[in-house]
């Protein structure tokens, strides 16, 4: 398992790549903004729940946003 650091750098990756704003990517996932922000800045470690409605959102497989 990543560490949080690893996450949040894995989402802000792919979430600029997919050129999403992180408003765009909460209205996609069905989260809100400050859980996007949350999880970028480190501050939480997302749950497997919340890990699924990103890469649902984000277009890929949850283990892309795992792997390192």
């Amino acid at each position: 398992m990543l560490t949080v650091l690893q996450i949040g750098d894995k989402v802000r990756e792919t979430r600029k790549r997919k050129l999403l704003t992180q408003e765009q990517l909460a209205d996609k996932a069905g989260v809100g903004v400050n859980t996007i922000i949350r999880i970028e800045r480190k501050q939480v470690e997302p749950q497997g729940r919340t890990i699924r409605k990103l890469a649902a959102a984000l277009g890929v497989a949850p283990s892309d946003l795992l792997e390192d």
